[in-house]
């Protein structure tokens, strides 16, 4: 009976070590992804500043697009909304998707806004317009490195997740699968040819 009794204690220690050693390594996984959107939050936020001084100095040159400005301004506006609903819950599908999606219809606004400058001269030849053209450019380059990071991260937390043992006590700690960020560019920017104005 006492040999039984410390074969059962014996028993019950190793699975609470294993349940806190899986729900530690699941709490640094998710604290990795929400960092790493955090970084991709950082990059949205300086884009989404970039854009209303860029249709500012373009407004006096674009007087019958008004059209275009507005929805660059408009999809701005929801691509700010949607990157607050995920900022605040990174890795929640529906935030991911609902970012996705708004990114993808600024990026096909901002398209529209980029060809309509070839009919511009003036506006090529703007530095201002120029520069933050560049920013632009640079910091969807830092979006689509932040984002491959924040993927990678949540691919390795939901492999962990979905792994045995893991997976038991994901279930039972409340560690929902975290939704990765697709590809901010909307299909037209895919494959649309990249405008140059040098």
């Amino acid at each position: 009976m006492n040999g039984e009794h410390w074969i059962f204690t014996a028993v019950a220690v190793a699975v609470v070590v294993l349940a806190v050693a899986i729900y530690n390594r699941l709490v640094v996984l998710r604290n990795r992804f929400k960092n790493a959107f955090a970084q991709i939050d950082v990059q949205l936020k300086r884009r989404y500043d970039l854009i209303p001084n860029l249709v500012e100095s373009v407004k006096g040159y674009l007087q019958h697009e008004r059209g275009t400005l507005e929805a660059v301004v408009q999809a701005r506006g929801s691509a700010v909304n949607a990157a607050q609903r995920a900022a605040a819950a990174p890795g929640d599908p529906s935030a991911m998707q609902g970012l996705s999606q708004a990114e993808g219809a600024l990026g096909g606004a901002l398209g529209r806004l980029l060809a309509v400058f070839e009919a511009y001269p003036d506006l090529k030849a703007n530095q201002t317009i120029m520069g933050l053209q560049e920013e632009l450019a640079s910091t969807e380059n830092k979006i689509a490195f932040a984002r491959q990071a924040y993927n990678d991260s949540v691919m390795r937390f939901n492999t962990r997740r979905e792994s045995f043992p893991d997976n038991v006590f994901a279930s039972l700690f409340g560690f929902a699968a975290a939704e990765l960020l697709q590809s901010t560019e909307s299909v037209e920017q895919r494959s649309a040819p990249k405008v140059s104005f040098r």
